[in-house]
């Protein structure tokens, strides 16, 4: 059997990998055991991972397959076809709260699969996009990681669990102060390790829970708030883009005239040259507005 495998991003929460495999039949492989939590997410092909005698799950492109840490297993490809993969490995103190839900003795029977809707493939190829090309920062890559994780794990869970009052209270609370720590520093190099340390939380709750109470990704609030810091200072005229660009925490003017003319439809020399006294000031009312009124 011929197999690749690849590390392509590494940091404290995440590391993602690309595997291949062409066998040259559909027998089972040797006992393997993984050092981290694994969740596989297929391209193409078909695999079986067996986790005792006569019980087993599948792996397709439809599917993301979640192999425990320390724990036994086999693989097979159905038909020898092989499969091409992305692999996302962390550990339990990543997620405690998503793989607790289900009982660590329970996980790996249980839910050990599960089907991903159409945005969780969309996420993976975009993921996969990102890698391969090389265009995207290691927080952007940490970002999409981890919400490629969270709804892989999500797609396995059996329920969803009521959040209590006091929780919500808490988690309000977690995600003020990191509001707070991005509002004063926005150019720091941030990353959700960083992040998860403010919250009190651990980086993949934060991620969850960040997106589902304020509507966005970590990082996508970071960059919105990098942008809002930036604004004046393009609308103002005085400084060089490439000084703003840095000092906004962004890691080249081509990256930060790319994220500009996303976020506001213009790049920012076209917006200096464009603006005008009235325009200025209704550019500064959106931009203020959002973090004014930005709602649970």
């Amino acid at each position: 059997m011929e197999i690749t495998r690849r590390r392509l991003f590494e940091c404290d929460t995440l590391q993602i990998g690309w595997f291949a495999a062409r066998p040259v039949s559909d027998a089972c492989g040797d006992v393997e055991r993984q050092s981290l939590n694994a969740v596989v997410l297929p391209f193409s092909g078909v695999f079986s991972k067996h986790d005792s005698p006569g019980r087993h799950v599948v792996g397709t492109p439809s599917h993301a397959v979640f192999i425990a840490a320390d724990t036994p297993y086999r693989i097979s490809f159905p038909g020898g076809i092989g499969d091409r993969a992305l692999t996302l490995r962390f550990d339990d103190a990543l997620a405690p709260e998503q793989l607790d839900a289900c009982g660590r003795s329970e996980r790996a029977a249980l839910a050990s699969h599960g089907l991903l809707p159409a945005n969780a493939m969309m996420l993976r190829n975009l993921l996969w996009a990102q890698l391969e090309k090389g265009e995207a920062d290691d927080f952007a890559i940490e970002a999409l990681g981890l919400d490629l994780l969270n709804a892989s794990l999500k797609s396995m869970r059996t329920e969803s669990l009521p959040v209590r009052r006091s929780a919500l209270a808490r988690r309000t609370r977690a995600l003020e102060r990191v509001k707070e720590a991005v509002a004063i520093a926005p150019a720091d190099k941030w990353n959700i390790a960083k992040l998860a340390k403010v919250a009190s939380l651990s980086p993949f709750h934060l991620c969850h829970v960040f997106r589902q109470m304020v509507g966005t990704s970590i990082y996508d609030y970071v960059l919105h708030e990098r942008l809002a810091y930036a604004l004046d200072a393009v609308l103002d005229g005085g400084d060089d883009l490439t000084a703003i660009a840095l000092d906004a925490g962004f890691a080249s003017h081509s990256h930060f005239t790319a994220r500009f003319r996303r976020f506001f439809g213009c790049t920012p020399i076209a917006l200096r040259r464009l603006a005008t006294t009235r325009q200025i000031a209704e550019l500064r009312k959106i931009m203020t507005a959002p973090r004014i009124d930005l709602h649970y």
